[in-house]
């Protein structure tokens, strides 16, 4: 099965969730506009339902109505696919007066160290291990640090993958210090001119104030051991958790500002919808979106092709 089959498997929840609430979606949007108003009402209420926001839903409903000559399902593709753009990429689309065609944003980090960061649950340590093969078959040379020292068995499970994979891991010692283990893993990548270092953290200390702190601290030694990095910090989140998990993630942002977002387990959720408060709200885009447990159902983001595999239309892969 291909990725973009396994996508739009993934989505067939939050799918039905839209399509059994608003029905007429191949319907002229001048004929739902003029005759069938309640259907607008459905797709308000569905939208929201799959967690898009309420702000968003106005926005992409004040889209659809200027989207005269289009079927009602196109219309929504178009404003969905905005909205699922940061803000400046979103203002350029509406000023130049054009359907977005948006593409793959690019996965290559900007330097060499990435922070991967997130509540335990979320299948943090797995998402590294698939990045850590998604950039091996690239060609890149890439280590990973096992930061999350508090977690039983989370080196352990990390440094399992690294061997599967043939990545090498910096280890630390269960409840050892995390920044410590950060330090050594920026310092060993700068020594060997490795290309990319993965950096698990801890996702959950005793109280939130203290996880935060340990985050901000781990930053910190890296930049000590290897100047202007982290240039690059992920935050890992479950789709399943919604809104709760975008809370979560407002938290994360102002402890250590994000570069970018991991959306996982899209397939066990009807509000995949919750991809769009995350660029809103947060201003940073999704990088990787996960639709599974295998390594390939991890894949890069591209705004056009989850819209088209959520509303099942065909899109061939450049």
């Amino acid at each position: 099965m291909s990725w973009l089959e396994r996508l739009r498997d993934g989505l067939s929840k939050t799918r039905k969730q839209i399509n059994d609430t608003a029905g007429f979606l191949g319907s002229d949007v001048r004929d739902v506009l003029t005759n069938r108003l309640d259907t607008i009402e459905d797709l308000e209420y569905a939208l929201i339902a799959a967690d898009v926001g309420r702000a968003a839903t106005e926005e992409i409903l004040d889209d659809i109505r200027r989207a005269e000559g289009k079927n009602l399902q196109d219309a929504l593709m178009d404003a969905l696919t905005l909205q699922l753009e940061p803000d400046a990429k979103r203002a350029e689309f509406r000023k130049l007066g054009f359907s977005p065609d948006a593409r793959r944003s690019s996965v290559d980090p900007r330097g060499h160290v990435v922070m991967v960061i997130g509540v335990n649950g979320v299948g943090k340590t797995t998402t590294i291990a698939k990045l850590g093969q998604y950039y091996v078959d690239r060609g890149k040379s890439v280590m990973f640090a096992a930061g999350d020292t508090f977690r039983a068995a989370a080196g352990t499970q990390l440094g399992v993958w690294g061997e599967r994979l043939g990545i090498p891991v910096v280890q630390g010692v269960d409840g050892g210090d995390p920044a410590a283990v950060a330090f050594d893993g920026a310092a060993a990548r700068a020594a060997r001119g490795t290309d990319l270092l993965f950096v698990d953290t801890a996702g959950r200390l005793h109280n939130k104030h203290n996880l935060m702190e340990e985050l901000k601290k781990v930053r910190r030694v890296i930049e000590k051991a290897d100047p202007n990095e982290p240039a690059e910090v992920w935050l890992v989140l479950d789709a399943v958790t919604g809104q709760n998990g975008l809370q979560q993630a407002k938290k994360f942002h102002e402890a250590t500002p994000l570069t970018g977002v991991i959306v996982t387990k899209l397939d066990g959720t009807a509000k995949g919808g919750i991809l769009v408060p995350i660029v809103r709200e947060l201003g940073v885009p999704i990088k990787f979106i996960g639709v599974g447990e295998q390594p390939g159902d991890l894949q890069p983001f591209d705004s056009r092709e989850f819209v088209r595999a959520l509303f099942d239309v065909n899109i061939p892969r450049e």
